[in-house]
């Protein structure tokens, strides 16, 4: 991979550390163990390229997964691997992906398939294949209640049952995610729908791009690999890096794009926007479509969240998709470790002078949104620094039992010093307010992880799906991925009556549970 026509050096062998449950382990690419206090965060602060102009390297676009049917199912095989990439000019880094030593390929459904997913682990480590965003039995979802064992295969199976969405999978190993996610283990997992509109971008890797962004470290120079910034909310690289390749450049051949995009990130966060000054068009969030497209200066992703933008790109253009600093909510240390002072270049975009122009549809086929009303049970969970309601995860509890097809209102507060986000296995919900005002756009349409700053507190009505089974838990977690694997996480059953929550009691209320009435409107 070349960054422009300069020869490229021999790559230079950084061998990839060994692997441990532990927040020091290198997550990409090789050097010492950090040792770092407090205050003492090292960082090499991403600067923008100035244009774009040094992006020249053709932005690989991930495969098509294979499949075949086979008796009325669609049938994926996937093998969990390890091994080395050359994710920068000369640098070799310790990766992991699925067939394939970084990120995965491509798997494309349609509601109403039934698939079948074969995953062999590959690895010298257990693994799981989590389908994030996805609605399904709770024993196909791939959390760490599904661990695949090294040389073992694990297969899950289930019939496609939500709209057309940018969904995505990772591994979901307790207490290793933040390490194998951090390596490259992630893949895009797209539904489709005949509903979808025939006016949106739909030709893969053509118009319809998937961007999958990444953070690793490379050294001052970029001449070797380093070690990530220890943050309170994770590891931080200091090079982004977008479907694998480091400083991407996509050559369009139209003038409107969509760009599906994923922050696949460990611990990152971005704050997007184009560098012409131009709107993005918001067409989609993490579950699915909006009702229209909506013009926004800026896109905010945190870790597993997805967002769906058209770009027009008038005749002759050269712009940049840019992440520019943002407030995550904590101290100004705590802020700059994390990389929100940072401004960098994520891809550059330019077209030929003869681009033709292409209308911006104006109404998108999206899924109604639940209601207020709807939610007869509502719930509080408390975010602390590494806990929910106080405690951690053990995988032998349950701490939330819900009744099977019922829609609850969720308020989620984050009580901690830290920003988190928070995300819930099987569902897809709608945010009905943050800190009592109507959502931002992005966060207006169906939902499956949303971030909270410090002291935010944000009301969710998320309807469950009609899978009862007690034996077996979904979960809902930060997805700062340290976090996580730290402990931030805690276990729900879907049953046919609810029962009690037992080491959770009492963080089921009533309606007036948190001095809240009924008299907030609807979802609009």
């Amino acid at each position: 991979m070349s960054s422009g026509s300069a020869p490229v050096p021999p790559a230079r062998r950084e061998g990839p550390p060994p692997i441990r449950i532990s927040r020091r382990t290198l997550l990409l690419g090789a050097g010492g163990l950090a040792v770092i206090g407090v205050g003492g965060y090292w960082l090499t602060e991403g600067r923008s390229s100035g244009g774009g102009t040094s992006f020249t390297t053709p932005l690989r676009i991930p495969p098509l997964a294979e499949s075949e049917v086979v008796d009325g199912e669609r049938v994926f095989r996937l093998a969990a691997r390890a091994g080395e990439t050359e994710l920068v000019p000369g640098v070799q880094f310790a990766t992991m992906g699925f067939n394939g030593v970084h990120l995965g390929p491509t798997i494309r459904a349609a509601r109403g398939e039934r698939v079948r997913m074969h995953v062999t682990n590959e690895l010298d480590v257990p693994t799981t294949a989590h389908w994030h965003g996805m609605i399904l039995p709770a024993t196909e979802d791939g959390t760490p209640h599904q661990s695949i064992a090294p040389a073992a295969t694990w297969t899950a199976a289930w019939q496609i049952d939500q709209p057309a969405a940018t969904l995505w999978y990772h591994p979901h190993p307790h207490g290793q995610t933040e390490l194998q996610v951090g390596r490259g283990m992630a893949g895009l997992f797209l539904v489709d729908d005949d509903d979808e509109s025939p006016d949106l971008p739909s030709e893969y890797g053509v118009d319809d791009i998937p961007l999958i962004i990444q953070d690793i470290a490379v050294r001052p120079g970029g001449e070797s690999a380093g070690t990530p910034t220890a943050s309170p909310i994770g590891r931080i690289g200091n090079t982004p890096i977008v479907n694998g390749t480091y400083r991407p450049h996509l050559r369009a051949s139209s003038g409107l794009v969509r760009l599906r995009i994923l922050n696949a990130s460990a611990a990152r966060c971005y704050n997007l926007e184009l560098s012409t000054g131009e709107p993005l068009l918001l067409v989609g969030t993490d579950g699915g479509l909006l009702p229209s497209p909506q013009s926004v200066q800026r896109v905010f992703l945190s870790p597993a969240e997805r967002a769906e933008v058209l770009v027009q790109l008038p005749p002759g253009s050269d712009l940049v998709l840019r992440s520019v600093p943002h407030d995550l909510g904590m101290s100004s240390g705590d802020d700059t470790a994390s990389g929100a002072d940072n401004t960098l270049d994520i891809l550059r975009i330019t077209t030929p002078s003869d681009t033709t122009a292409r209308e911006v549809p104006t109404t998108l086929p999206s899924a109604v949104l639940p209601a207020l009303a709807d939610a007869m049970t509502e719930r509080r969970f408390m975010l602390g620094n590494t806990t929910i309601n106080g405690r951690v995860m053990d995988m032998d509890r349950i701490d939330t039992t819900i009744v099977a097809g019922a829609t609850e209102r969720w308020t989620i507060m984050n009580t901690s010093d830290r920003a988190h986000n928070f995300h819930i296995h099987g569902a897809q919900f709608a945010v009905h307010r943050v800190n009592g005002e109507k959502p931002a756009a992005q966060n207006r349409g169906w939902k499956d992880t949303v971030f909270l700053a410090r002291d935010d507190a944000m009301e969710l009505i998320v309807p469950f799906s009609s899978y009862v089974d007690p034996a077996t838990p979904y979960m809902y977690h930060c997805h700062l991925l340290w976090h996580e694997d730290q402990g931030m996480m805690a276990q729900y059953v879907l049953t046919t009556d609810g029962g009690d929550d037992g080491a959770d009691a009492g963080t089921d209320m009533g309606m007036d549970g948190m001095g809240m009435g009924m008299d907030h409107p609807g979802h609009d």
